[in-house]
């Protein structure tokens, strides 16, 4: 007989883990609770403590842009110079 994946959606994740970092109730406890294995349990607070820095990182602000470096700038001058004199021979009745 073939068992289903359970599936559970963030907020179930969240809950749980969180009262898992409470210590109000033992891992155990916790897992038999909500029907789900003990090693979940930890595995999802685990999950939360290391990501947790990443709640509070602000969104308005601008990613630092690669800007091009100097040699890059002159070398596409530089194209856009041969491309120009290429259509200036071009079209010069």
């Amino acid at each position: 007989m073939k068992r289903n994946r359970n599936q559970y959606n963030e907020d179930f994740k969240a809950k749980v883990a969180i009262e898992a970092i409470k210590d109000i109730k033992t891992v155990n406890e916790i897992a038999s609770y909500y029907q789900i294995h003990p090693n979940q349990v930890t595995t999802w607070k685990r999950q939360l403590l290391e990501n947790v820095s990443s709640v509070f990182v602000d969104g308005r602000k601008k990613k630092k842009e690669d800007k091009p470096t100097e040699e890059q700038l002159y070398q596409q001058i530089g194209q856009l110079k041969v491309e120009l004199d290429w259509l200036k021979k071009k079209f010069i009745f």
